[in-house]
């Protein structure tokens, strides 16, 4: 049911290449399957850390079924995620996954500047062991959501479990609805947004649907409520881009309110009443994807956090179009 899983060897991670990823490139594949980013991963590989059947790798090396691939972080990457007690609203648990409802403002795994008090330092505490892979400070993070995106999201618990779930995210086989507020009224009811996204060439921190190197991405998308100069919609990810939901309205001329980033529509004005968005206003409303361990499909949905609906409330008093 898992495929060829993980196994620690001395502090390493040894991968066994599956039928799935035959041809790929070696610092792909590797970061692929381990969460740690292919710069990262690139310099790993220089460093001698990763070994392909019992040799030294090369980042262009296509990987073969059943290569037994042996990948080790240095010492200082090790660092150690120290469990807290913040309350976090679980959906669901057993002895693979765990469902969580993020709310926003909350970092999914500690990085610079956000050292705790992240959602990986409160599962740490509520389920005491988490997978053994995916990073040493992201332990079981198959995807993620942005700090000011709230919603659902699953955390593996154990290996196995870890590499089905991001074989699923890879094969395109989760089903993800997303609801946002834009800014402006969009001129039809529905529609899709079919545009490649990759790191922006002026801005590296940010996604661009004019890169270069850009890759296909998909937004399918309906109107929920109609505003003056905002609109609720619920979309539908085709594919699962960095920011994908931002950058794609974004494009289009119909930015996430409150997303500084992308956009910088922080405000709206009705008949002289401003009203402010204090962040994004994006939450990740359902999750589907099958169990790891039963095969069975599960999905599971949230209602949008209380600073959400008071925003859509405050559009609907100064005055709401319409719904849908």
């Amino acid at each position: 049911m898992f495929g060829k899983a993980m196994k620690d060897i001395e502090g390493s991670n040894s991968i066994i290449v599956s039928a799935g990823d035959i041809s790929k490139r070696l610092d792909v594949f590797l970061s692929e399957k381990t969460g740690v980013t292919r710069s990262q991963v690139l310099k790993f590989i220089g460093e001698g850390r990763v070994m392909v059947n019992g040799k030294a790798g090369s980042a262009n090396y296509k990987v073969k079924k059943d290569d037994d691939i042996v990948f080790s972080r240095p010492e200082e990457e090790s660092a150690e995620l120290v469990p807290e007690d913040i309350p976090v609203e679980i959906l669901f648990r057993d002895e693979h996954l765990v469902v969580v409802n993020k709310p926003p403002g909350m970092v999914v795994y500690p990085a610079a500047g956000h050292s705790q008090g992240t959602l990986m330092n409160a599962l740490l505490f509520q389920c005491v062991k988490l997978a053994g892979i995916g990073g040493p400070l992201r332990p079981g993070v198959a995807h993620r959501l942005d700090k000011d995106t709230s919603g659902v999201m699953v955390v593996a618990l154990e290996d196995g479990a870890y590499y089905d779930l991001v074989e699923q995210f890879r094969g395109r086989n989760i089903s993800r609805k997303y609801k946002a507020l834009v800014f402006g009224e969009m001129k039809t009811d529905s529609g899709e947004i079919s545009m490649s996204i990759g790191r922006s060439q002026a801005n590296r921190q940010k996604m661009s649907t004019k890169s270069r190197r850009g890759k296909e991405a998909v937004t399918r998308w309906k109107v929920s409520r109609r505003f003056y100069g905002a609109t609720l919609i619920e979309a539908k990810l085709g594919t699962g881009r960095t920011h994908q939901i931002r950058v794609h309205f974004a494009a289009i001329g119909h930015p996430v309110l409150g997303d500084i980033t992308y956009g910088n529509k922080s405000a709206v004005e009705v008949h002289r009443k401003k009203i402010t968005f204090p962040r994004q206003m994006l939450h990740a409303e359902t999750l589907g994807f099958v169990h790891p361990a039963t095969g069975e499909r599960i999905e599971f949905s949230c209602p949008m956090p209380e600073d959400m609906t008071e925003c859509i409330k405050r559009l609907e008093d100064a005055g709401r179009i319409g719904t849908k």
